[in-house]
C-alpha cells in the first residue's frame, strides 16, 4: 500500500541550511591523556571476571549507540572552509581591471574536492546577465556546494555583481512577515528611519536645518520606489500562499516551511542581481507554485535554479547546465530541450568513443604499446578540438571542451539509473489500516476532521491532496498513530508493518556515522550487503563511508529509503517524498 501527500507547506520545514558545529565543539574525556586513569582500568580489567567484563563490554557499545543517537546528521551542511578545497586558474592584472565593469561571471578550469573527494576537475563556470538557468544532476554531485561557493564569493566574481542565496528561514520573532520582507532592503529602511528623525526635528523647530536633507532623503526614497514598496511585498506574499492575515502575523507564529516563503519573498523583493535558488518549489503549495513559476518567467536579472520540477524548470529556464563526470555542460533552451539534446550527444559520444577504441585496439595489433597508442589518440584529439575551436554554431554552447586542458581520451558514457525495489509484503487479513468515527482538533482550536472513516488494504494506492492547513499532514499522523483521535479511533492489523518516508526522513539518521555503519548496526548486516543495498537506491559508492552530517539532502533521502526498505513494511505511507530526490529518483520512486 502506498499513501502519498502532495502540497502542503503547513508543515513542511526542511532547514535549507544548519550547520552541525556544535559537535565539533564538544569536550570528550580522553582517559589516554591521564596515565593514573589508566592504570586504575587495566587493575580493575584485571580483578573482573570473564562475564563482567562481557557486560561492561555491552555497557560501553550501548552508550557508545546512544551518544551516536543523540547526535542527528539529518540537517544542514559542513562549514565550506573546514570540508572543501578549491582551485581555479588565476586572472592576470588586466583581467582583475576589466571585472570592475564586468556583468557576467566566468571561471575556467576550476575545481572543487569535499574531504578529498573531488566534486568538479577543470569546470568552467559561464554565467550570463539577463539569462535564467537551471542546474540539474544527480544528488550529492556538487550543486548544492557550486551555489554556495558562488554566494560567499569563492570564485572571482565581479565586484558590481550583487549575489543572493535563498538557503536559510527568516529569524523567528515578533517580526511580521510583510515587515520582515520590507527591512530586507536595509537601505530603504534606513533612509525611512532617518526621514522620520528628520522630519520630528522640523515638527519641533529645535533650530536645526533639516530641509535640504530631508529633501535629498525623499528624494532617494523616491528613485528606491519606497511608496509602491509595501504593496508589492504583500503581492509577493500573497502569490506565495499568505492570506491577508498572515502578512501581519509574527514570524514566530509560523513553521519553519512557512518562514522559507518569508525567505524567498525576501529575495524576490530584493531583485538582485543574481538570485540563486535551491529547490525553491519544496515549500510550496500547488498555486504557490503556479505563481512563482509565472513571476521568475518575467525576471529581468540573472537566476540560477537548482530543482527536481520538471515542469518548473521547463517554464522558468532559457538554458540549461549539467553537471556531469565533474564538469559543467551547458545547453540552450527549457528541461524538455535539454533531454532531447542529452540524448543525442550521448548517441554521439558512445559512436566516437567505440572509434576510438577501435583504432587503440588497431595500434595495439601493429605493434604499439599501449602509451604509445594512447598518445597518439590524444593528438587527435587535440587536433580536432583546435579545428573546431570558434567554428559558428559549434553544438550550439552545449558544453565547455573548449576549455578542456589537457586533451583526455574519451570515456564511455555512465548511465545514471535509479531503481528502487521493495519486498512483497505477506498475506494479511482485513482490516489493514483504518479510521473509524474519528474526530479531531487541536487544542483551543477549531476541528479539522469530524465523523471521519477512511481505510486501506494491501492494493490500495491512494493520493491525499488539498489547500495548506487543511489538516493533510494531521490527516497521516492520525494514522500513523503519532496522534490520537479526539473522538473515534484508528484501527490495524497487529502483525501489520508500516513505514513512513516524507521530507523530514533524514533528520533522524546518527551524524557521526556512516551510512553503511547506520545501516550494519540497525539490521546486523554485513559490510557488503550494507553496501550493496544503499548502491540498490543510488547511493554513489564514495558515500557509503562518509559521516552521516556531511551528506547532501538527497543522499540523506537515500540512506533513509534503504532503511525502510529493509523494515520491509507492508504499508508505506509517503509525506512530501520527493521534496529532497532529483528527476530520476522521482521516476524511480513512482
Amino acid at each position: 500500500t502506498r499513501i502519498h501527500r502532495e502540497d502542503d507547506g503547513r508543515d513542511g520545514t526542511r532547514e535549507m541550511s544548519r550547520h552541525e558545529d556544535q559537535f565539533e565543539d564538544e569536550a570528550v574525556p580522553e582517559i589516554v591523556k591521564v596515565p593514573k586513569r589508566q592504570s586504575k582500568t587495566k587493575d580493575v580489567n584485571k580483578s573482573l571476571s570473564h562475564k563482567e567484563k562481557k557486560k561492561m563490554k555491552k555497557e560501553l557499545e550501548y552508550q557508545k549507540q546512544m551518544d551516536l543517537m543523540t547526535k542527528k546528521g539529518g540537517q544542514g551542511h559542513s562549514e565550506l572552509g573546514a570540508n572543501f578545497s578549491v582551485s581555479q586558474i588565476q586572472k592576470t592584472a588586466g583581467q582583475l581591471a576589466a571585472m570592475e565593469h564586468a556583468v557576467d561571471i566566468k571561471i575556467d578550469s576550476f575545481s572543487i574536492a569535499a574531504k578529498g573527494q573531488d566534486l568538479f576537475v577543470n569546470a568552467s563556470l559561464l554565467i550570463a546577465h539577463g539569462r535564467r538557468y537551471g542546474l540539474v544532476g544527480p544528488n550529492g554531485h556538487g550543486k548544492t556546494t557550486l551555489l554556495r561557493h558562488i554566494a560567499e564569493r569563492l570564485f572571482d566574481v565581479p565586484p558590481g555583481i550583487d549575489i543572493l542565496y535563498c538557503e536559510q528561514e527568516v529569524v523567528a520573532d515578533e517580526t511580521t512577515a510583510v515587515k520582515a520582507v520590507l527591512r530586507a532592503d536595509t537601505r530603504c529602511t534606513e533612509l525611512l528611519a532617518e526621514c522620520k528623525r528628520l522630519e520630528e526635528a522640523q515638527e519641533k523647530g529645535t533650530g536645526e536645518d533639516v530641509t535640504e536633507r530631508l529633501n535629498e532623503v525623499y528624494d532617494e526614497l523616491k528613485v528606491l520606489g519606497a511608496d509602491s514598496a509595501e504593496p508589492r511585498a504583500r503581492r509577493i506574499l500573497a502569490g506565495l500562499g499568505f492570506s491577508a492575515a498572515m502578512q501581519d502575523r509574527a514570524t514566530k507564529d509560523f513553521s519553519g516551511g512557512w518562514r522559507m516563503r518569508v525567505s524567498l519573498a525576501r529575495a524576490l523583493f530584493l531583485e538582485p542581481t543574481l538570485l540563486l535558488l535551491d529547490e525553491p518549489t519544496n515549500h510550496l503549495d500547488l498555486n504557490a507554485v503556479i505563481w512563482l513559476d509565472n513571476y521568475l518567467q518575467g525576471w529581468k536579472k540573472t537566476l540560477l535554479v537548482v530543482s527536481h520540477d520538471q515542469s518548473f524548470l521547463d517554464n522558468v529556464c532559457n538554458e540549461i547546465i549539467h553537471l556531469d563526470q565533474k564538469r559543467l555542460f551547458y545547453y540552450k533552451g527549457n528541461y524538455s530541450m535539454f533531454k532531447k539534446m542529452h540524448s543525442q550527444k550521448k548517441k554521439e559520444t558512445i559512436k566516437e568513443y567505440e572509434k576510438q577504441e577501435k583504432r587503440l585496439k588497431e595500434m595495439k595489433q601493429q605493434g604499439q604499446s599501449k602509451k604509445q597508442a594512447e598518445k597518439k589518440q590524444k593528438e587527435v584529439l587535440t587536433r580536432k578540438q583546435e579545428k573546431n575551436k570558434g567554428k559558428p554554431g559549434k553544438n550550439a554552447g552545449m558544453d565547455d571542451d573548449d576549455n578542456a586542458e589537457p586533451t583526455q581520451l574519451l570515456q564511455k558514457p555512465r548511465d545514471y539509473n535509479v531503481k528502487f525495489s521493495f519486498p512483497d509484503p505477506s498475506p494479511l487479513q482485513p482490516p489493514i489500516l483504518g479510521l473509524h468515527s474519528v474526530d479531531f482538533a487541536y487544542p483551543n482550536q477549531k476541528p479539522l476532521f469530524k465523523e471521519v472513516d477512511f481505510g486501506v488494504d494491501l492494493n490500495s494506492r491512494v493520493a491525499i491532496v488539498g489547500p495548506n492547513g487543511v489538516g493533510k499532514s494531521t490527516f497521516l499522523k492520525l494514522l500513523t498513530g503519532d496522534l490520537q483521535p479526539t473522538v473515534g479511533e484508528m484501527r490495524m492489523n497487529h502483525r501489520m508493518k508500516l513505514g513512513k518516508f516524507d521530507q523530514h526522513s533524514g533528520e533522524h539518521l546518527t551524524a557521526e556515522e556512516t551510512p553503511a555503519e547506520y545501516l550494519m548496526r540497525l539490521f546486523d548486516l554485513p559490510y557488503e550487503k550494507a553496501r550493496k543495498q544503499l548502491g540498490t537506491f543510488g547511493l554513489a559508492g564514495h558515500a557509503h563511508t562518509i559521516r552521516m552530517k556531511d551528506l547532501s539532502g538527497g543522499q540523506k533521502a537515500r540512506v533513509a529509503l534503504a532503511e525502510l526498505c529493509l523494515n520491509a513494511p507492508d504499508v508505506i505511507i509517503l509525506d512530501e517524498p520527493t521534496n529532497n530526490l532529483d528527476i530520476e529518483s522521482i521516476d524511480a520512486l513512482a
